[in-house]
């Protein structure tokens, strides 16, 4: 008989769109995409446009690491750290660059 594996805690960054909800992001938001490792982060960047006006994926990300800009469409082991208070942005390809 296996023993159960350890609860892990949760990453206090985590949204819940990372953990199955629906994605949701605003313009001025930022994308983290977590690392193989727990905890590492191996890229962000800033949301820069929507393509939806509901907030949903996907986002034109501009990338911390090289300052490109990119259509990104999140996985599984990205979430959205809402840095701003406004409400999501509408209109289709609001890039806002």
């Amino acid at each position: 008989m296996t023993a159960p594996a350890p609860r892990r805690k949760p990453d206090p960054g985590v949204r819940p769109e990372a953990t199955g909800g629906s994605m949701q992001a605003r313009v001025g938001d930022e994308i983290v995409v977590r690392g193989t490792t727990d905890g590492v982060v191996a890229r962000d960047g800033e949301v820069v446009g929507l393509h939806h006006p509901d907030g949903s994926p996907p986002y034109d990300v501009r990338w911390a690491d090289d300052g490109r800009v990119t259509l990104y469409f999140p996985g599984p082991d990205a979430y959205v750290r809402h840095l701003t208070s406004a409400p999501t942005a509408g209109g289709s390809h609001d890039h806002g660059i």
